[in-house]
């Protein structure tokens, strides 16, 4: 997850049409419709799926740039970005898929509000991926009595796989990366806190409405068969809290050990540190397959499922995103450079509001670490600047990057987790779209309304 800041190193993107985009867009019309309109071949076939995007991808590279260039490209994103990116992931939902709360909650509004205020406040400690691996299925277990949960799980994905992991750069990949370019480790904690808590309110007051309304319909209804019915909380698998502490450490110590050593390929370098720090990663959740009994596991309906879906999905869009992030980095050269132009205004400063639907909107359906650093760079890429003089500028890249990863489920990697499991437990979650109509009648106007209260 750290080196240069783009995937498309070595490709220079001031040539490129949008054709460069369509295996992009095709990959992404697929997640769309893949599980609506052909399930069956969906669920069997996603990943040569976007293997087929991929290579429509690195094919015409290497016949109109060479392999040399393709390969430095292709390298480049598997090795700094796309490699530690996964192996983060498959940690914290290691790790955390070996936390076990059973008994069960009643799904009352007060009891998933506070579930969601519990997840949310988690996220920042422990990353969107482990907040929302370790609750998830409680909190669907806590409702699969009501006749209507699909939005428990939404709001879920909002406020625990997004929004709550503003805080610290353990919370969102984006951050990392920024924290890793120099950012300190405080700063987000001290300017990102009054967007967050206002989106944080006004989501947990509108759901705890919405809830409430739906909870009083079903009581006049007769009542549904509870699968998981109430029996008191207890925790299982502890030893792995302090492997999540194991994996924040290794994050930490990765970020301010610098020996100066590199292994050198094609297309960027390694970082020993950064190397070291994902075999730790890696040695973290094999200790947690090794230390976790399997009934906890068994009982956590623990599958590779969703990371494995996850991980060849995102293998895909990683590289499929090798052209589109070059002709971001041409910045007004490139074929986006219309939208480049926006963040700037007359007078050369930047334009904050820009910067916060541009990231945002990029964000929505390229992931947004990756998003962060094009606007990182456009924004002149000087921690010291950023932190000082520019901070709302940075701010408002950091907010248009954590916050609209919530826009799509390909947003950001435990939005699609969240879904798979959802869904592998019997909630009818909203395809592609469908989850869009959510996210665009809930979110767009809270993002409008932060708009105004912090970036005009």
């Amino acid at each position: 997850m750290a080196g240069p800041a783009l995937a498309a190193e070595g490709l220079d993107g001031s040539g490129l049409s949008f054709l460069w985009a369509v295996p992009f867009c095709g990959l992404l019309l697929c997640i769309a419709t893949g599980p609506v309109l052909f399930p069956h071949f969906w669920e069997h076939n996603y990943g040569k799926i976007a293997a087929f995007w991929a290579v429509l991808t690195v094919l015409p590279l290497v016949l109109s740039k060479g392999a040399g260039i393709a390969l430095a490209a292709v390298l480049h994103t598997i090795l700094l970005e796309y490699v530690s990116f996964i192996i983060l992931l498959f940690a914290l939902f290691t790790v955390a898929g070996g936390i076990l709360v059973t008994g069960n909650l009643r799904g009352t509004p007060l009891v998933n509000t506070g579930l969601l205020g519990i997840g949310t406040v988690l996220a920042s400690i422990v990353g969107t991926t482990g907040a929302s691996m370790i609750l998830i299925r409680p909190i669907i277990r806590a409702n699969d009595d009501r006749r209507t949960n699909v939005h428990v799980v939404i709001f879920f994905i909002f406020l625990v796989s997004n929004i709550g992991g503003s805080l610290t750069p353990l919370g969102d990949p984006p951050l990392f990366l920024g924290f890793l370019r120099g950012v300190d480790f405080f700063w987000t904690t001290t300017h990102m806190f009054g967007e967050m808590l206002f989106l944080v309110i006004a989501l947990l007051v509108l759901f705890y409405i919405w809830d409430s309304i739906l909870h009083g319909k079903e009581d006049k209804l007769p009542p549904m068969k509870d699968k998981t019915p109430d029996r008191p909380i207890k925790l299982f698998g502890t030893a792995n809290f302090a492997l999540l502490g194991a994996i924040i450490v290794a994050i930490l110590v990765s970020a301010s050990w610098k020996p100066g050593i590199t292994v050198k390929f094609p297309g960027g370098e390694m970082e020993l540190q950064n190397i070291a720090r994902d075999i730790a990663l890696v040695i973290i959740a094999l200790v947690s397959l090794k230390i976790t009994p399997k009934q906890v596991r068994a009982g956590n309906e623990f599958s590779w499922g969703p990371i494995l879906e996850v991980a060849k999905l995102f293998a895909g869009i990683f590289i499929c995103m090798i052209p589109v992030l070059a002709m971001l980095k041409a910045g007004k050269a490139g074929a986006f450079g219309p939208l480049v132009a926006l963040v700037t205004n007359p007078d050369g400063t930047p334009n904050n509001v820009a910067y916060f639907w541009a990231t945002g909107i990029l964000s929505s359906f390229l992931d947004n670490a990756p998003t962060y650093l094009v606007f990182f760079e456009l924004a002149g890429g000087d921690p010291k600047a950023l932190m000082g003089p520019m901070a709302l500028t940075l701010t408002a890249i950091s907010c248009g990057a954590v916050f609209m990863g919530a826009n799509s489920y390909i947003g950001n990697a435990p939005n699609f987790m969240v879904y798979a499991i959802a869904k592998d437990m019997g909630v009818k979650m909203p395809s592609f779209f469908g989850y869009m109509v959510w996210s665009g009648a809930i979110l767009i106007p809270l993002f409008i309304a932060v708009t105004f209260l912090f970036f005009r």
